[in-house]
């Protein structure tokens, strides 16, 4: 599920579920969180990608607990976030929901040419955490972030660079080859600048209206039609309820 591959002072960590798209269930979030922590122990940089033609689908809908699996996921991306090296995310092909959300963990991120982003949850009836919205308002600007949850559309590469949530265009090679640049530079100082500009709210503590009405969107009849349309490929219908 997971490979680790070290070349120096830098470490490529790789998804491996190719036979779902590198969808994300608790076990393959398990291994990741422990592979990110493992590798900050003495790399100067990480590089996190996926094998395959998708870096991730997102969530695994068919092994989807909706309370444990926020849990989990959201330990992941704050291991992420919060390790002391710089990690870098290599999108290959693309990112969607929980893919994207482990890119915008990333402090940075290089996207493949013909790659994109997607957070779709307005089309499977779930919700998102405080954390995702206001990181993703931080990396894309309000507008393209306003246009990715309420409309559930897709960011491409391109537009993604144009906006700031990619900072280069490149392969999982031209990540790699930037890690190793990056690892050259003052520990210390990156470590700094990993918590500076991490400090941007997006932790605070979310209001209890926020996290009510999230956790009513993952238990609603419209998530279990959602999911459900989903796996049989047309298109939900929705009730507010």
């Amino acid at each position: 599920m997971i490979g680790v591959r070290r070349e120096g002072e830098i470490v490529t960590i790789e998804l491996q579920r190719e036979d779902r798209r590198n969808a994300l269930n608790m076990e393959l979030l398990k291994r990741l969180d422990d592979a990110v922590d493992q590798a900050a122990r003495d790399a100067r940089a990480i590089v996190l990608t996926g094998r395959g033609p998708l870096f991730c689908a997102g969530a695994d809908l068919a092994e989807l607990n909706a309370q444990e699996f926020a849990d989990r996921l959201l330990g992941t991306l704050q291991t992420i976030d919060s390790v002391p090296v710089p990690v870098i995310a290599a999108v290959n092909g693309g990112a969607l929901g929980a893919g994207t959300q482990l890119a915008m963990a990333a402090d940075l991120r290089v996207l493949a040419p013909d790659s994109y982003v997607g957070i779709p949850v307005a089309k499977l009836g779930i919700a998102v955490d405080r954390w995702t919205v206001h990181r993703l308002m931080a990396l894309a600007g309000n507008g393209p972030a306003r246009t990715m949850l309420f409309g559930a559309e897709q960011l491409t590469a391109a537009s993604a660079l144009a906006h700031g949530f990619a900072n280069k265009i490149g392969t999982v090679a031209d990540a790699q080859a930037w890690a190793r640049d990056i690892a050259q530079l003052a520990p210390l100082t990156l470590r700094h600048l990993k918590l500076a500009f991490n400090d941007d709210g997006s932790r605070d503590g979310e209001p209890s209206t926020q996290r009510t009405a999230q956790m009513a969107a993952w238990l609603s009849r419209d998530a279990v039609e959602g999911i459900r349309a989903r796996t049989e490929k047309r298109t939900p219908k929705f009730t507010g309820k």
